[in-house]
């Protein structure tokens, strides 16, 4: 099957997950609101947040036992931490992440959500842009 066949299902795998858990749970489905969620340890077992991200990190692996995906990558393990600390901090700044805003909050037509989302499409194009086209790099 062609990739862009696979992107649509996970596309619409992911709107149900978000439907979904907002329909259950009456929470957004963002993912840093999920992951504050499970660090802050109150009824850590209780809460559907916990489960939601475990699902998030299970599927792949599954995926992987019946389906062979060629992964390459080019990043350092330094670079990806760095990467790491960088959503991390603009996540913080945004208040929310990008399957907050990006998914959930566009999909409810929130101003403040996608002027979010734009801003940090915007910053990605010119970051790519800069490292690829002025940088040289990879």
């Amino acid at each position: 099957m062609h990739d862009f066949v696979w992107s649509f299902i996970g596309g619409i795998l992911l709107g149900i997950s978000a439907v979904g858990y907002l329909y259950t749970n009456g929470r957004i489905a963002g993912i840093s609101g999920l992951v504050s969620q499970v660090v802050s340890l109150k009824g850590i077992i209780n809460t559907s947040a916990l489960w939601f991200l475990l699902g998030l990190f299970v599927v792949p692996f599954i995926y992987a036992a019946f389906f062979h995906p060629n992964i390459h990558m080019e990043a350092t393990p330094f670079m990806l931490i760095i990467a790491g600390v960088l959503v991390g901090f603009g996540t913080r700044l945004g208040s929310g992440c990008t399957s907050g805003h990006g998914i959930c909050g566009i999909s409810r037509l929130s101003k403040r959500s996608i002027i979010a989302t734009m801003s940090f499409m915007f910053a990605g194009f010119i970051t790519v842009y800069v490292i690829r086209h002025m940088l040289g790099a990879i």
